[in-house]
């Protein structure tokens, strides 16, 4: 049993659609105290944690929907209770990240492909972090321009855990959507072009299937592209 850390992004179809998998399994646990896996250190870390798993759930669904799959199961938070995340990891955010290179070795990719070095973990990371916080987004960025190679990843990769697990506040989010829209609209035909400026979410989800549809390289790789979804449905 696994609920991943790191971005939906950068798995595999067999392991996105696997966790999907075994997140309703962990989350039937836990809200209805079942006995199976109850003392596994996967369920243990999520205990309290049930608005967490949902969240997490809706990030799953949302890359689905980016590759074109439909999630038909979907969870309920209780709105009454703060979403509280756990607070350690069975397996660091690093490790995450090498465990899914050796599971991928034989050629199998995400979305994303997994980061190399610090840099890219930071460039596949920024808008997801620009639309949270433009000045965690400035430091980020200068820090990670300092590191070379795989200097620094395990606490970059650890802050951008934490750093994705805030919702985005209304402003921060809008404008780290319009720069996403800035690689793609050049491409936008008209129908395509009123439909994004009919609200922030009608934006992004026109940008998602532009770059997607033009395989635009930065945008594609990029975590925020799924991700942000999840707090413009319904919003608007």
């Amino acid at each position: 049993m696994r609920v991943w850390d790191v971005a939906a992004g950068y798995l595999s179809r067999q392991s996105l659609l696997g966790e999907h998998r075994e997140l309703h399994g962990l989350y039937s646990i836990l809200i209805h105290d079942k006995v199976g896996y109850s003392r596994h250190p996967e369920t243990i870390r999520w205990v309290g944690c049930a608005n967490a798993l949902v969240r997490r759930h809706d990030l799953l669904a949302a890359e689905m929907r980016l590759r074109g799959y439909h999630d038909r199961t979907p969870l309920a938070s209780d709105a009454r209770r703060r979403t509280r995340w756990p607070a350690s990891f069975v397996t660091s955010p690093i490790d995450q990240f090498l465990l899914l290179d050796s599971k991928y070795a034989a050629g199998t990719v995400g979305r994303i492909r997994l980061p190399r070095t610090t840099q890219d973990l930071w460039a596949q990371h920024k808008y997801s972090v620009m639309a949270r916080d433009p000045d965690c987004y400035r430091d980020l960025g200068r820090r990670a321009a300092r590191l070379k190679g795989r200097a620094g990843f395990p606490e970059l990769s650890r802050d951008l855990v934490a750093i994705l697990r805030q919702r985005p506040p209304r402003g921060p989010l809008a404008n780290a959507v319009e720069h996403m829209w800035g690689y793609v609209a050049r491409d936008a035909a008209r129908a395509e072009r009123h439909e994004a400026h009919r609200s922030l979410e009608a934006l992004l989800q026109v940008t998602a299937a532009l770059a997607m549809r033009r395989a635009e390289p930065y945008l594609v790789a990029s975590t925020a592209l799924s991700e942000l979804s999840i707090y413009l449905r319904n919003r608007m």
